[in-house]
């Protein structure tokens, strides 16, 4: 082989009460990653489509060089490749954006070196790559968009990471209003302690939501999706917040949240017919408001990251 092509899908991080321990991957979008072998070590970014020349070339800078060059590093490898990524996922929309970079161009590298790691043993080098991108190596968008599925991320040190059941007919919703939102200022607004009772209820939210996919408990997940400690700090920098969660619930949602940091809402709901009248139901809300949004409709992406092509 000389090439391979990877893709890598979108993630729902937090999913409400899980906040920086619970993620998601979508099945309708994400980014590609194509590497090349070279005659020469190192790593070079050709090419970045789809991100509006905002992204950069630098390869200690990149996400897709920086994960690589991790798992080069850890394996004394002096291999050269030029990188050709194509982003498929908007920047700073709470989409794992980043992360799907950075999990793509590690599938990709993985299979065009003959397959050295097991798959989740990716992850460590992903989240190197989020470091760079985020200033924190949070795992719960890699996790997700590298093992698919929901993920559970219980502790860094030593790293465990459980990848949790898909109940058969769950369809989320993500809504990407035309807004702006930092990172930092998501991360800014969140309070440093928070009260017994509210750690209380969230751990109970968080079990509970496990619990109903280990059940396919559709009722319990809709009782559980209730952050009580990162979403009302942030629900003010998202306009017209409560306005659209009520007329997500109205047309039939399980129960939504701030996908990530946002400025992307998402919502879960049984049934495609269901996840396609909420993101209507959003839409129209939306519109009333005065903010274009872009709707998508997924089922749970189980599969994670994968090989495109091979050469």
């Amino acid at each position: 082989m000389r090439s391979v092509k990877a893709f890598a899908p979108a993630t729902v991080a937090n999913v409400s009460c899980g906040f920086d321990i619970l993620g998601f991957a979508i099945d309708a979008m994400g980014d590609t990653v194509e590497l090349v072998l070279k005659d020469e070590p190192g790593l070079v970014v050709v090419s970045i489509d789809g991100d509006g020349g905002k992204l950069p070339l630098e390869a200690e800078k990149n996400t897709c060089a920086v994960a690589i060059q991790a798992m080069l590093d850890e394996l004394d490898s002096k291999v050269g490749m030029n990188i050709y990524l194509t982003k498929g996922l908007p920047l700073g929309s709470g989409m794992g954006s980043s992360a799907a970079s950075a999990v793509a161009a590690l599938a990709a590298a993985n299979r065009l070196l003959g397959d050295p790691f097991e798959k989740k043993d990716l992850l460590p080098f992903a989240i190197a790559a989020e470091k760079v991108a985020c200033g924190a190596g949070h795992a719960d968008n890699v996790a997700p968009s590298l093992l698919g599925g929901f993920v559970l991320v219980r502790d860094y040190h030593p790293l465990d990471v459980i990848k949790l059941p898909v109940p058969q007919g769950l369809y989320c919703t993500l809504l990407h209003p035309h807004y702006e939102l930092k990172t930092a200022d998501s991360r800014s607004v969140l309070r440093d302690q928070i009260p017994m009772k509210h750690a209380t209820i969230q751990s109970g939210n968080v079990a509970g939501l496990i619990a109903g996919l280990y059940e396919s408990d559709f009722e319990l997940i809709s009782r559980s999706l209730r952050d009580v400690i990162a979403e009302p700090y942030r629900a003010v920098l998202l306009p017209g917040f409560y306005e659209v969660r009520e007329a997500l619930k109205s047309a039939g949602a399980l129960g939504m949240g701030i996908s990530g940091s946002g400025p992307t809402l998402f919502a879960l709901s049984r049934g495609k017919e269901t996840a396609e009248a909420v993101g209507e139901a959003g839409k129209k809300m939306f519109s009333k408001i005065g903010l274009e949004v872009d709707v998508y409709f997924s089922e749970i992406n189980t599969q994670g990251a994968y090989i495109v092509e091979e050469k």
